[in-house]
């Protein structure tokens, strides 16, 4: 699930990075591989990612589920959490723990951890007038989930993708492509295109649409061409909404679905609370 850019915090000022207080193109993770096996993501809303990371000090933390149907059932998160930080200009690290579930049509239900995702996210191109802004978020799934019982791989995967964007006034265009490793029997490498149009109804909401096609993660598997509309909300400075709701178009998946709530903070997002110091107190 990607992730719009919510409004940051406008009293914290990054020393460079993307431009705050407004919401830039909204992040991705493959959805479909989060409901699977095979479960290399992107970032909330969406299933294609962007390029712009998280301001330099900031945090974005999310608490989210995401599910999806297929002919074999349901699986998915109930819930995963989303840790992102910008530890130096123009890099963002990246950690998902998830709580995993998958609920075949026929046979048992499981519940318990899935497969841990970490990544790094580095924009090494910035956005001018003319030309886009790139960078690459390779992820690694590290297999923490029960392979037995469809809660993880069995093996540590990878997806290494580049990213593009651009603005055009209320209007953000941005993704891209990459390349999967899925080993284990059975499985096969995959591709991955993708693109999202979001704009900016208001001040406090975006709205996107995405299309994106996969390749077959399996031998004998299918192709999977989705669409994807999605939205995210500001509701304070500080806390959002984000959803989105597809399927496929030529593929296996009847409906996918997305649902987070997120919290966005600086390194001086809460000062005004601090209660000052002892020595702040007895000599002023």
């Amino acid at each position: 699930m990607k992730r719009c850019r919510p409004a940051y915090d406008r009293e914290s000022k990054p020393q460079v990075g993307p431009r705050v207080g407004r919401i830039a193109g909204p992040l991705c993770r493959l959805v479909m591989f989060l409901f699977s096996p095979v479960a290399a993501r992107a970032g909330p809303p969406f299933v294609t990612d962007d390029p712009e990371p998280v301001p330099y000090q900031h945090w974005e933390f999310y608490a989210a589920s995401q599910d999806a149907k297929t002919a074999d059932g349901w699986s998915g998160t109930a819930p995963h959490f989303e840790l992102n930080y910008g530890a130096v200009p123009n890099v963002q690290l990246h950690l998902i723990a998830p709580l995993a579930y998958d609920a075949p049509r026929e046979g048992g239900r499981h519940y318990g951890y899935g497969d841990t995702e970490i990544g790094v996210k580095y924009r090494f191109v910035q956005e001018t007038d003319r030309f886009p802004q790139v960078g690459v978020f390779p992820l690694l799934e590290a297999p923490t989930g029960d392979s037995a019982e469809g809660l993880g791989s069995g093996h540590v995967q990878a997806f290494l993708p580049l990213w593009l964007q651009k603005d055009f006034g209320s209007c953000t265009l941005y993704g891209g492509g990459g390349y999967g490793v899925n080993p284990g029997a059975g499985n096969r490498d995959w591709t991955f295109l993708g693109a999202v149009a979001q704009y900016q109804v208001t001040r406090n909401a975006a709205v996107g649409a995405e299309l994106y096609h996969r390749t077959p993660t399996e031998v004998g598997g299918e192709a999977d061409t989705a669409f994807n509309f999605g939205t995210v909300i500001d509701v304070t400075r500080h806390h959002h909404l984000l959803f989105s709701a597809g399927g496929s178009i030529d593929g296996p998946t009847e409906f996918q679905g997305y649902v987070a709530y997120q919290l966005t903070f600086g390194p001086r997002a809460f000062s005004k609370h601090r209660v000052p110091s002892l020595h702040y107190r007895l000599t002023h």
